[in-house]
């Protein structure tokens, strides 16, 4: 007999497997390492949220507007994966992010992140809600 506490605990179980990081996460990346900010970003559903470190996004176009916002502010990122989880309606990607400041008397800083990406039910092609910290940054 199942009793709803079983059906509790096997709800949160899920399979992850590591992969090779897919298409649509890469292009997400080149989208802010080269600063073009385009169709990368078609990954995000339109009304997608985002949680990153302390910021909170609301709709595929802010998560845009913020992340460029934050790029422009005086240096250049390359973001490479460590490794990347597929586990269906949730994706985590670990990693790091170089970090050259336009202004050379600045350091170069390689901070850690850890991405949880959440993809949206009715569309999982499209991520529904990123949450993701990435530090500590100083330069």
């Amino acid at each position: 007999m199942t009793t709803q506490i079983d059906e509790e605990k096997r709800a949160k179980i899920r399979t992850m497997m590591k992969t090779a990081p897919p298409e649509w996460l890469q292009s997400f990346w080149k989208e802010i390492d080269d600063k073009t900010f385009g169709e990368g970003f078609d990954c995000f559903a339109e009304d997608a949220t985002c949680h990153l470190g302390i910021a909170e996004w609301y709709g595929r176009e802010q998560i845009r507007a913020n992340l460029r916002a934050f790029i422009d502010t005086g240096f250049t990122a390359r973001h490479d994966v460590v490794e990347y989880w597929d586990g269906g309606s949730l994706k985590v990607f670990r990693g790091t992010v170089t970090m050259t400041p336009d202004d050379k008397s600045k350091p170069i800083v390689k901070p850690v992140m850890t991405h949880f990406f959440y993809m949206d039910e009715d569309d999982p092609t499209k991520v529904r809600s990123w949450i993701g910290a990435v530090g500590p940054i100083q330069f």
